[in-house]
């Protein structure tokens, strides 16, 4: 099963690579709100259904793709 997993930081966590990129946009001229710099990670991942998958990738994140503490993170599988 195909799974896509988002990771970004948590709002109020410091993100200096998104205001670095926010910094850029302005000074190009492009009227941008706040920017957040986040990760995707695409995942082919064996189980039976589409709950399963996400429980499993849920522990993965829990564990291993993203830190809890200061990190968000959206899970999105394909049936």
């Amino acid at each position: 099963m195909r799974a896509t997993v988002l990771v970004r930081p948590k709002a109020g966590i410091l993100d200096p690579q998104g205001e670095a990129v926010e910094s850029s946009l302005r000074q190009l001229g492009f009227p941008v709100g706040e920017t957040r710099i986040g990760r995707v990670i695409d995942l082919d991942v064996e189980a039976a259904t589409a709950d399963e998958a996400r429980n499993e990738i849920q522990r993965m994140c829990e564990r291993l793709l993203a830190n809890p503490l200061i990190e968000s993170y959206e899970i999105e599988v394909a049936e």
